[in-house]
């Protein structure tokens, strides 16, 4: 905390938008502490000029929006798995495993998961088009991803607690994905080169040290 605080001292802009995980904090929405706003959604203006509407998404999840009981349910078994998964990995580390997620497993196993997830994509996608948009920024889903959907880029970012994913915006205002922790270093797929985000994805190598991925955007 101490390090963003500097980084706002230092000039940078940061916004924090809550969202159902840390639901306390939109009941100072619009106020600003330590140079930090809280707000509930913003536009992002990349420097090739396309415009994102960044947003946490949990208001496009019906589960949360209309069985509150069963979101809570579903939060507790979510922490739960990752409680487990500390314990699996710290095994699996010391027998030369590399980081493994039971909770992505088991999300990707389940045929009604995977639905909820193209669901939740598509909504999404749909009202930043709505919007007149280039892109949507979201997260809640704890799926990371960046692809076209009906001309509207969508980016998720993931999350930090069992994917380390995260997104990042380029000098060439291009949007990227890292992975960290992948192998040796850091790896980022990159499928919005500026100008054109129908082009054909490419991967980019990125070392931990390098500096290209300049503006987190997450």
């Amino acid at each position: 905390m101490q390090k963003l605080l500097r980084r706002v001292r230092n000039g940078c802009k940061i916004i924090f938008i809550p969202g159902n995980h840390d639901e306390f904090a939109r009941q100072f929405l619009g106020h600003t502490f330590g140079g930090i706003e809280i707000l509930e959604e913003a536009i992002h203006h990349t420097a090739d000029g396309r415009k994102f509407w960044v947003v946490h998404g949990d208001y496009f999840d019906g589960v949360i929006q209309c069985a509150k009981w069963l979101a809570y349910a579903g939060d507790n078994l979510y922490e739960f798995s990752l409680k487990l998964n500390r314990y699996l990995n710290s095994l699996r580390a010391r027998l030369g495993l590399p980081y493994w997620s039971l909770s992505q497993y088991l999300k990707y196993k389940v045929k009604t998961a995977v639905n909820y997830v193209t669901s939740f994509e598509e909504a999404v996608s749909h009202e930043a088009q709505r919007k007149g948009l280039d892109g949507v920024i979201c997260g809640h889903i704890h799926h990371a991803e960046i692809r076209l959907i009906n001309g509207i880029l969508y980016c998720n970012d993931g999350d930090w607690v069992e994917s380390l994913t995260a997104l990042v915006e380029h000098h060439d205002g291009s949007i990227g994905l890292i992975r960290w922790g992948q192998l040796q270093g850091v790896s980022a797929t990159e499928l919005s080169p500026p100008g054109s985000i129908h082009k054909a994805p490419r991967q980019l190598p990125v070392s931990a040290k390098d500096g290209n991925t300049d503006r987190a955007l997450s």
